[in-house]
């Protein structure tokens, strides 16, 4: 395994739910954690801890270059910004399918570019996309979500292809229903039978520890039993 102390790590969505616990989790492993955030004053910076403010829609080489500024590298990015907007199939509008391209597919495509050189130079990169099981199967009527996730795997496998001779590995986390503010909505499913958030943060850490021969392409989790699992 991998020691984590003197490793960075640049985590997206870092102020609230999956990549808040993220954060919090690799900080109290060692990590130096550089938190891409929308609003700053969110989280409370620390000496091993940078606050930098970060739009998923828009460019990430400020914050890239920030991290490297203040820690000197980057080992470690995790895309864990998301959003999710209804997308009715018979419907001719497609602003909420914009949104989810631009925040859950090109958000981390910008922020691996960003990252990569600095990934490439350290010989044990690593990516961790949260992508979703709706990145694998479509469930529901929410198959707008399911699309920009199935182009997040698209990404993952792309940067495990070009990313692997430099050492850098790359991984799909894919939970079923987390309890965050995403979910928040979801009527029929009790908060309480969902996957904790400090949960993925566990296996997150996990699998950022795992040595250049001992990768995980894709790791499925869920609260509830179905076949695909």
């Amino acid at each position: 395994m991998l020691d984590p102390k003197g490793r960075v790590a640049m985590v997206s969505g870092a102020s609230r739910g999956i990549g808040r616990k993220i954060a919090e989790r690799l900080l109290a492993a060692g990590y130096m954690v550089s938190a891409g955030v929308r609003n700053p004053g969110s989280l409370a910076a620390g000496d091993n801890l940078l606050v930098h403010r970060y739009e998923a829609t828009g460019e990430a080489r400020a914050w890239a270059d920030a991290t490297v500024a203040r820690f000197g590298r980057i080992d470690v990015l995790v895309n864990a910004a998301g959003i999710s907007r209804p997308v009715p199939l018979d419907s001719d509008d497609e602003a909420g399918l914009d949104d989810m391209w631009a925040v859950n597919v090109k958000g981390p495509l910008r922020a691996i570019r960003a990252a990569l050189p600095h990934l490439r130079a350290g010989g044990t990169g690593r990516v961790l996309n949260i992508a979703s099981l709706s990145a694998k199967r479509v469930a529901n009527a929410n198959f707008g979500y399911a699309m920009s996730k199935f182009a997040l795997i698209a990404l993952t496998q792309a940067v495990r292809r070009e990313g692997w001779e430099h050492g850098i590995r790359a991984t799909a986390l894919c939970p079923g229903f987390v309890a965050t503010d995403m979910t928040a909505h979801v009527a029929d499913v009790p908060a309480a039978a969902m996957t904790d958030p400090a949960d993925i943060a566990a296996l997150a850490e996990m699998l950022l520890a795992l040595p250049n021969n001992a990768t995980i392409g894709e790791l499925l989790v869920n609260w509830r039993l179905e076949p695909m699992l």
